[in-house]
């Protein structure tokens, strides 16, 4: 699977989150990524993709979730959903195919991780 790093990808948040990820991602184990990174992982096939490194996003008119004390923005995509931690600096995307829909019913397992991101103050209105 290849993944591409953003630059935030080496901050301590980030590599910090090898011990969060979850081992299993709706059944479906950690699979090999491109990278040999803490900030990305990959689960199943198709793989659902995370990682973290992001600049956190400006407030935004886009679809915005809360799940198990987690802001997540939706981006609709023509495969599946893309999730982006909102009020969390660095922020996070969960990249989930379609063939897993209900994609959001795949967030809590990314909870532990996302919450560990430092809080920016912002949340879904």
């Amino acid at each position: 699977m290849v993944v591409a790093l953003p630059a935030g990808a080496d901050s301590a948040p980030c590599q910090a989150l090898t011990a969060l990820w979850p081992s299993l991602v709706s059944s479906q184990p950690a699979r090999a990524v491109s990278v040999q990174s803490p900030a990305a992982r990959a689960w199943g096939n198709p793989a659902v993709i995370a990682i973290c490194g992001y600049d956190a996003p400006a407030p935004s008119t886009l679809e915005c979730l809360s799940v198990d004390g987690v802001d997540w923005l939706v981006q609709r995509r023509s495969d599946g959903v893309q999730f982006t931690t909102y009020g969390r600096s660095p922020a996070m995307d969960v990249l989930v195919p379609a063939a897993y829909a209900p994609e959001p019913l795949l967030l809590p397992a990314f909870g532990a991780a996302a919450r560990s991101l430092p809080e920016t103050g912002r949340h879904c209105q």
